[in-house]
């Protein structure tokens, strides 16, 4: 007997081509387009969306912080205990990176340590908030 060859392999794809799908698959928002989105009032339009059945838990359960859409206000609830969304409020709590940082660090000034920024989960909203499917 032959041996035939597997199907689903990625004999025919470059190393290239796979490693950037791998990378992109998923892609979230770097740390300070995050900071960007903690602002006020960007902040309100994005914990306060309207419903939009082609996002998950139709875009009424989302994490600010991680910048990622749940199922339920449950899933949502026990991702704030979890490791990932700790790491990522821990990465928040330093001041993003800016132009006149790297100024300095080229020799244009002299060094100023980044500040601590104070940075809590959002508030969770109540279940009568949270639309039932």
């Amino acid at each position: 007997m032959t041996r035939t060859s597997k199907k689903g392999t990625r004999r025919n794809k470059s190393a290239k081509t796979f490693k950037k799908e791998w990378k992109t698959k998923r892609f979230y928002k770097d740390i300070d387009q995050i900071h960007d989105d903690m602002k006020p009032e960007v902040a309100a339009k994005l914990l306060n969306q309207e419903i939009d059945f082609d996002l998950p838990g139709a875009a009424q359960s989302y994490c600010l912080h991680c910048s990622k859409y749940f199922v339920s206000n449950k899933a949502l609830n026990e991702h704030f205990r979890g490791k990932p969304h700790k790491k990522r409020i821990k990465e928040l709590k330093v001041e993003p990176y800016t132009q006149e940082e790297a100024d300095r660090a080229a020799g244009m000034g002299s060094y100023v340590a980044p500040k601590r920024i104070q940075v809590e989960t959002q508030p969770l909203k109540a279940d009568s908030e949270v639309m039932q499917f």
